[in-house]
């Protein structure tokens, strides 16, 4: 079932139990009202006969027999019994029960006297009682009239119900009938009012089948309407798009720079095995090579399998940053680790000039993760200048800043832009060894103990790294 049709069914639902409700309220308060007034009526006659039989007052012994009293008990020349309704009967009994007039004498007019009301008149009480007279539904009240005293005469009035009856079956009748047609005309309103308001969502579904089967994340819902509910998830559908657009279109990148990593790392494993693979060729040649070029080969061979453990060591460091592997987070006082870094850098160049200049700051991070990144900025440092290399350490905030700035002749600007991707080395250092994957660690590095890493460079004046991490406060 869909949900237009069930929000029909709820409106329509809804509606037909307000109507129930209101129609049987208003059929109560309708038969309650006329059922009083009917009471009202003929509590007025009653009173309307009493005074007549209070002016007559015959003797009840004297009372005549039923098949002779129309002749001789006739009060319709009483002025008080002919304004009364003709639709009434009225009755007057003795005491004990017995007929003694009918005002306008008619022969008819036989509604008997129940037992329980005649014990009730008798004992100074009145009555109201339905019963079936000439196929007509009676309301009959009956009371006793008291003089002096004592129960002298008792008083009927009973009036049909056909009327009040007709009109309350036809009051039934009308209002479900107009509830029928109501509750039809409802539904059709409802299911075009249902089929508008559901039309956004209608649309929010073409579009997400639309995304589904073309991946096209571009798109996005229109939709013109009030800020209300379905305006509010249209807006959030929309949102939901554009993370969607930017998560596919980040995997779509990384899957690109993971078959460019692929195809980086084969290359740069392909030389090195090429070389080994020739070398062991050259060794099994019969005759054998001469004893020096053998040992030529051998030490070829072993700087190509150095080599190719310094690019595994490098990807596996670069594999655990990307892994999302955590490094330690603890004070680490920098002074220490920049004086150890600067020796070993010397100790590779001791004709190159490093100075340092660094304030005692603590930072909080991995030790053994900032001595890896200062070295490469050292090596990178000494590789592309001839000069001398200043490194500096200051407070900056609530960071520390390290910087290595050597005095070469700079970074080409399309190069700096590419400077921390992997495998990409420019066109100055092409006939430098190294795999282009200094920097990237590096970066990762840095990034992993929640810091930032930039390179600066002017033509002609050098470059300059900068590392900013976040200082310990104990």
């Amino acid at each position: 079932m869909s949900i237009r049709l069930r929000f029909t069914l709820l409106y329509n639902a809804i509606l037909a139990l307000t109507l129930a409700v209101f129609g049987l309220s208003l059929y109560g308060v309708q038969a309650s009202t006329t059922y009083h007034a009917l009471k009202r009526d003929l509590e007025r006659s009653s009173e309307r006969l009493e005074e007549t039989v209070l002016r007559v007052d015959p003797d009840p012994s004297m009372a005549p027999p039923l098949d002779e009293y129309p002749q001789k008990m006739d009060y319709t020349g009483e002025q008080a019994f002919r304004d009364l309704p003709e639709r009434e009967i009225l009755r007057v009994f003795d005491a004990n029960g017995a007929l003694v007039a009918s005002p306008f004498a008619r022969t008819g007019d036989s509604i008997p006297l129940s037992q329980a009301g005649l014990q009730a008149a008798q004992s100074g009480q009145t009555t109201w009682e339905t019963g079936e007279y000439q196929e007509q539904t009676m309301l009959i009240y009956t009371r006793p009239l008291v003089i002096n005293g004592e129960v002298r005469y008792i008083l009927q009035a009973a009036r049909p119900m056909t009327e009040r009856n007709r009109s309350l079956g036809f009051l039934t009748t009308a209002f479900t009938a107009a509830s029928l047609l109501t509750i039809l005309v409802a539904f059709g309103i409802g299911w075009v009012l249902s089929g508008i308001t559901l039309q956004p969502i209608h649309r929010l579904t073409k579009t997400a089948q639309t995304i589904g089967e073309e991946r096209d994340f571009t798109r996005r819902v229109t939709y013109s309407g009030p800020q209300d509910e379905v305006g509010q998830l249209a807006t959030t559908f929309n949102a939901m798009l554009s993370r969607l657009q930017d998560a596919y279109q980040q995997v779509a990148h990384s899957l690109e720079m993971q078959r460019d990593f692929v195809a980086d790392v084969s290359h740069e494993l392909r030389t090195p095995l090429t070389t080994l693979r020739g070398n062991l060729s050259l060794l099994r040649r019969q005759p054998p090579i001469p004893t020096e070029e053998r040992e030529d080969i051998l030490s070829d061979m072993t700087e190509e399998s150095d080599r190719l453990i310094r690019l595994v060591n490098d990807l596996l460091v670069l594999a655990r940053a990307d892994a999302g592997r955590s490094l330690s987070s603890e004070p680490v006082e920098i002074l220490p680790v920049l004086e150890e870094t600067c020796r070993q850098a010397r100790a590779l160049d001791p004709a190159r000039d490093i100075r340092l200049e660094a304030e005692a700051l603590t930072i909080q991070g991995d030790r053994d993760a900032l001595k890896q990144i200062l070295l490469i900025g050292l090596d990178n440092a000494l590789k592309h200048s001839s000069g001398p290399v200043q490194v500096t350490a200051r407070r900056n905030g609530s960071q520390a800043e390290i910087r290595v700035q050597d005095f070469g002749p700079g970074i080409l600007p399309e190069t700096l832009e590419h400077i921390f991707d992997r495998f990409y080395r420019g066109e100055d250092s092409l006939t430098m060894p190294g795999f282009g994957l200094g920097l990237p660690i590096a970066k990762a590095l840095v990034e992993g103990m929640g810091g930032a890493i930039s390179m600066e460079s002017e033509m002609g004046k050098g470059s300059t790294l900068t590392l900013s991490i976040l200082r310990s406060q104990s």
